[in-house]
């Protein structure tokens, strides 16, 4: 009954910001087109914004849970119009805090100790509120400064409900509108379900910022805080504070001194690192997650909070993507359209020359204007929004990496206009083909290999046992079926060769009629024996079993 009773809200909300125009396009029949006539009071005073507003204004009324999906469907920038994807990434997550008692208690009973037997300075007020968790300042009893990420009380079961609801919701897209399927809405809701429960478990993202740390534990230019592993549970997450500069605050980093045109190639380098070294990508990388150090202003560093979510590509994509992005620089459209189908993006039955005209279609205008006018992540979207005319279904991992992209490049370009994202990205991508070319690399793979190996060589005896027998079992049976093959063979030739002996006969008899007729033995003067042995030779050949 909560379900459907919250489903009317969420109507009623529609209506009032008008948001049945939304659906102008999507040809509704059924059911459908008679729910969103139902008679609910519209806002007048919203009739004069855009559509991207009304549906940002929609969901922040309708809640955290909401905003959250707002802010991932933003991402999905191939499947929706331009000016809605726009508006809905300006969705700022600022929520209301919880009690700072109800706080307080979370973290005891998680820890299963008193707020004073663990932390000193324990901040009540909390630093940042979102529609997830909230952070309190502390220290601990050693004197290290912490901060404690906490998450909200029950909202596992309001994001399950709603949730709910917004499975509904797809469901009806997809049944009840003309472009339902090809909206692919429940898959839409099936990533947003993924995305949003896993930043409910605060040790994974706790585990995700110790790789990362890692990953980057010999490289100056991105520190990640440490993880203090005996106070983290599931929904309490104890980690280093951190007191950089935000990356947003571009008058403070200048004040630092920071050099922003380094800063800004150092992030896109730190995003190709990621990528292509580590597969393994912080994919939330929006301001309010990033900040900068104070020192080394001439080699600037990054600082990197709120790992909950993270990218991976598997191998084979991270050939594909670099050889794709190599041919786009080189413009080699063939070879593009040739790498889409055989990494399976596309269907195998796709026309290459008319995935290549279109390709070049998109993509030549764009090279016509300088290199550091070009956005590097427009042009990624633009293809993969060609790309999905030919069928293209973007693999979620791909489409945390574009929207990571398109993040890293806004990044940049705001810290530094002139940043010309290609010059940074193209030596980084031939290095990266060379290094996986090289003999030595593979020689590396290999010798990572060779415990794996010796692991299975007490077991190596066996298999070259059983692959002999199965070995002389196959030449068995291939020398059967060829011994059989032979006699069809030989069978098949005296056929042939008995049938040629017959065609022979035919012909000497044809033969002999028409000698006689040449020679003017015409039907009349022909003796009658002749003719008879003529026709039986030819019947007996042509006739005979």
């Amino acid at each position: 009954m909560k379900k459907y009773l919250r489903l009317l809200t969420i109507l009623k909300v529609a209506a009032r910001y008008n948001l049945q125009e939304l659906f102008n396009d999507i040809n509704l029949n059924g059911p459908a087109k008679l729910l969103l006539k139902l008679p609910f009071q519209s806002n007048t005073q919203s009739a004069n914004l855009n559509r991207g507003i009304r549906l940002r204004l929609a969901l922040e009324e309708l809640g955290p849970i909401f905003i959250k999906f707002g802010q991932l469907l933003s991402t999905r920038r191939d499947m929706l119009p331009l000016d809605i994807a726009d508006e809905l990434a300006k969705l700022q997550d600022q929520v209301a805090p919880f009690d700072e008692v109800e706080a307080q208690q979370i973290i005891e009973q998680a820890l299963g100790n008193k707020i004073e037997n663990i932390f000193k300075d324990f901040g009540s007020a909390p630093l940042a509120s979102a529609s997830i968790a909230q952070v309190h300042t502390a220290s601990l009893l050693t004197g290290e400064e912490v901060v404690i990420k906490v998450v909200r009380p029950g909202i596992e079961e309001i994001i399950d409900q709603d949730l709910a609801l917004l499975n509904l919701i797809a469901s009806f897209i997809e049944n009840y509108t003309k472009d339902g399927k090809r909206l692919r809405a429940k898959e839409i809701i099936r990533d947003y379900d993924f995305v949003i429960h896993d930043e409910l478990n605060l040790q994974a993202e706790g585990a995700n910022g110790t790789q990362l740390k890692k990953n980057f534990e010999n490289n100056h230019v991105l520190y990640v805080p440490k993880v203090y592993w005996d106070y983290t549970r599931k929904n309490v997450l104890v980690m280093e504070r951190i007191h950089g500069i935000p990356i947003s605050h571009i008058d403070e980093l200048k004040k630092a001194n920071i050099d922003l045109k380094k800063l800004a190639e150092t992030g896109v380098e730190i995003f190709f690192t990621q990528v292509f070294d580590h597969s393994f990508f912080h994919a939330d990388m929006h301001p309010g997650n990033i900040f900068v150090s104070r020192e080394h202003a001439d080699k600037p560093q990054y600082i990197a909070l709120d790992c909950a979510i993270f990218g991976s590509l598997s191998e084979d994509d991270q050939q594909y993507l670099a050889r794709n992005l190599l041919a786009i620089f080189k413009r080699d459209y063939r070879k593009v359209a040739e790498l889409h189908v055989e990494c399976g993006w596309v269907p195998p039955d796709t026309p290459i020359n008319a995935f290549e005209a279109t390709m070049r279609s998109v993509c030549e205008p764009i090279f016509e204007k300088p290199l550091s006018e070009i956005s590097f992540g427009a042009l990624l979207l633009q293809l993969f929004r060609t790309a999905g005319r030919f069928n293209m279904e973007l693999q979620p991992s791909l489409v945390l990496l574009q929207k990571t992209l398109l993040n890293v490049e806004g990044l940049g370009k705001e810290l530094y206009p002139n940043l010309d994202l290609w010059e940074t990205a193209l030596p980084f991508l031939e290095n990266w083909q060379r290094k996986r070319l090289s003999p030595w690399e593979n020689l590396k793979k290999l010798k990572g290999k060779v415990p794996e190996l010796l692991e299975q060589l007490p077991e190596l005896p066996e298999l070259v046992y059983d692959f002999l027998s199965e070995t002389r079992i196959s030449r068995r049976q291939a020398q059967r079926l060829l011994k059989e093959q032979a006699k069809e063979s030989k069978q098949a030739q005296q056929q042939l060769s008995k049938k040629r002996f017959r065609f022979g006969l035919a012909a000497l008899s044809l033969a002999i009629v028409m000698m006689f007729t040449e020679l003017g033995q015409f039907m009349d003067t022909m003796p009658l024996e002749l003719w008879l042995l003529s026709f039986t030779g030819i019947g007996l050949l042509y006739f005979r079993r």
